[in-house]
């Protein structure tokens, strides 16, 4: 009997590859992803600097700010060294007073010559001589006076002293006085006289006494110091 041949089962078709990564991403359309706002703006540290406003930033401001306030401190000075210049040029506390005197009763003769007319020139004069008068005054009342009390001379310090006060009254009320006013020339007249006196007190009697009673040492000491009160309102 003839014997039949085993059948030899079909092989199973042999499943498809899967496609590698690689070749399965080259496949896909690429995405392009783009950049937030944030993430497309330049990295560098200019960009990340805020914009100025108004055109200037905030560090220039300042810096000018700062150079303007050092130029008016330089201009300050200046303007201060000028004024104390004559002063401190006499080199003696006694001699920088009296060219100070000058200097008041000079102004106040300048106001006598003045026409009614001329208000703008007497308001000028006037501001002139509050402020010598002012700065003379401050260095009188915190140095020269003091060390003629230190000296043992304290009623005249203190007269003295007390006098000044009127000054600034005279000062006060032309102040008040209309610069077109005879009035005004009139109160002026009267303060030059109330000043010429008190002068002649200072640098006939009272000064030369203590400036020869104190030592070189002691006047140099006393200059220095006059030097540095008058500077402070020049």
């Amino acid at each position: 009997m003839a014997t039949r041949a085993k059948a030899t089962p079909a092989k199973a078709a042999p499943k498809p590859r899967k496609a590698t990564v690689a070749k399965v991403a080259a496949a896909k359309p690429a995405v392009v992803k783009q950049d937030s706002p944030k993430e497309a703006a330049p990295k560098t540290a200019a960009a990340r600097r805020p914009a100025a406003k108004g055109g200037a930033g905030t560090g220039t401001m300042l810096g000018v700010a700062a150079a303007g306030l050092a130029a008016g401190l330089v201009a300050n000075l200046g303007r201060k060294a000028a004024v104390q210049s004559p002063s401190l040029m006499a080199g003696d506390w006694f001699e920088a007073l009296k060219l100070e005197h000058k200097v008041a009763l000079g102004l106040l003769d300048q106001i006598a010559k003045t026409k009614d007319t001329q208000t703008a020139k007497r308001s000028m004069l006037l501001m002139q001589l509050k402020h010598a008068l002012a700065k003379h005054a401050f260095t009188e009342e915190n140095v020269i006076y003091p060390a003629l009390r230190e000296w043992g001379d304290k009623a005249d310090a203190d007269a003295l002293n007390h006098e000044q006060g009127y000054h600034k009254q005279y000062l006060y009320e032309l102040d008040g006085i209309d610069r077109a006013s005879p009035e005004f020339v009139i109160k002026a007249a009267d303060f030059r006289a109330d000043l010429n006196a008190h002068i002649t007190e200072e640098e006939e009697k009272i000064f030369p006494q203590i400036h020869a009673a104190l030592s070189p040492e002691k006047n140099k000491a006393l200059t220095a110091m006059a030097n540095k009160e008058g500077f402070k309102l020049a």
